[in-house]
């Protein structure tokens, strides 16, 4: 059915690359989650009033929150597809983002509301009228929640979105919800036993944990969190197999959003390369990697010294001295300037978040120490870089 779907309202629906197919494909979630949410939400609202039971009433309004929900992606990708412009250069994409946050607003609003009717219903309990109609609208919507979970999961997957695999994780909660409603009635009806103001509490609460839980994995790119190890691999295994290229540190991606990906990355080049040879090839590969993976990248020509045996065993004494320290610390961008009385050290650290206390006690044993191995006078200018910029190289 997905394939169908797709198929039928989304053109080239397999380059999932390009924005405009991504968006088409996320208009086509919002709108199927829209029927089928709006549909469900009728037939247990109907069943719910007429049973008395509030485990179905709060079902139904779970369906109107999805509905509401669905809206909102709608909406959302739809403005998250305007271009740039003189006040938003880097786009509209996070727009998406938004939405996602915005649904969790409206979750958590509704699931609040539940809680409170379901806790009046078990101080003040009322017999559920169990029929055939009841248990056949939730078992539809059982139906209907676990293909909409499979749908939005595989949509999700196609265009590696945040938004609609929570799409997806909700419908799965629903169907977990729907099957408490039903189980429920089941109960009462069987047992005798009326538990349906605790099992409309339980769905409650789950709303509400889903938009907790929504409304983190919204807001987290929102907070510039970090690229995904499978997006930092994408780009260093690109630039590391190219001619020329010695090493890379510093890659620092920025997400403006779904398809607005701006990443720069320091490479390093041997000194005796001709620099317009090596600026052509920064050329290839930021083009290469805007075309390929839709990455605006932006590469740092860092030339390295390569053939000077004083440098190369001062770097690997350095080294050396830092796995002493720690395994986890990385140098860069080393130099050398010689004096007359001392020798001056240049270069980077990359450093756990953890170490940070530690700066200046790393800096001394280098110095106390090389200073020995050299017999002269070493200082060390180091700049210390976070470790999460560095962690593949």
């Amino acid at each position: 059915m997905t394939d169908l779907l797709l198929k039928l309202f989304v053109k080239n629906s397999s380059d999932t690359e390009n924005p405009k197919v991504r968006t088409a494909i996320g208009k086509l979630s919002g709108i199927v989650g829209i029927v089928c949410n709006i549909l469900l939400f009728a037939g247990k609202l109907a069943v719910g009033l007429i049973s008395g039971s509030v485990a179905v009433t709060a079902d139904a309004m779970n369906n109107l929150t999805d509905a509401s929900g669905s809206i909102v992606t709608l909406l959302g990708f739809r403005l998250a597809e305007i271009p740039p412009d003189a006040d938003h250069p880097y786009g509209h994409a996070r727009f998406e983002y938004l939405s996602g946050l915005a649904v969790s607003a409206i979750i958590v609003v509704i699931g609040f509301e539940l809680a409170k009717s379901s806790a009046a219903k078990i101080f003040h309990p009322s017999p559920v009228a169990f029929s055939g109609l009841l248990a056949g609208v939730l078992l539809g919507s059982v139906a209907v929640k676990l293909w909409l979970s499979l749908f939005n999961g595989r949509l999700g997957k196609r265009i590696h979105s945040g938004t609609l695999n929570a799409v997806a994780q909700d419908s799965r909660n629903d169907v977990l919800s729907t099957s408490a409603v039903l189980a429920a009635a089941l109960i009462q009806e069987y047992a005798h036993l009326n538990i349906d103001g605790y099992v409309g509490l339980g769905v409650a609460l789950l709303i509400l944990w889903s938009g907790a839980s929504l409304a983190k994995e919204t807001i987290s790119p929102l907070l510039g969190e970090a690229a995904s190890p499978e997006l930092q691999a994408l780009i260093v295994d690109y630039i590391s197999r190219q001619e020329k290229v010695l090493g890379y540190h510093d890659l620092m991606v920025h997400d403006y959003g779904p398809g607005q990906r701006f990443a720069s990355i320091h490479v390093e080049m041997d000194t005796r390369e001709d620099p317009l040879t090596c600026h052509e090839l920064i050329d290839d590969m930021e083009r290469e990697c805007l075309k390929s993976h839709n990455i605006h990248l932006v590469i740092h020509y860092d030339p390295v010294v390569t053939d000077d045996p004083e440098l190369n065993r001062l770097r690997k004494s350095t080294e050396d001295l830092l796995t002493q320290i720690d395994p986890r610390l990385k140098l860069h961008d080393f130099r050398l300037v010689k004096g007359c009385g001392h020798t001056n050290l240049i270069f980077d650290i990359s450093l756990p978040g953890d170490m940070d206390s530690r700066k200046a006690a790393i800096r001394e044993y280098l110095e106390e120490n090389l200073t020995k191995q050299e017999n002269t006078h070493i200082y060390t200018v180091i700049t210390f870089d976070l470790t999460s910029f560095n962690a593949l190289n």
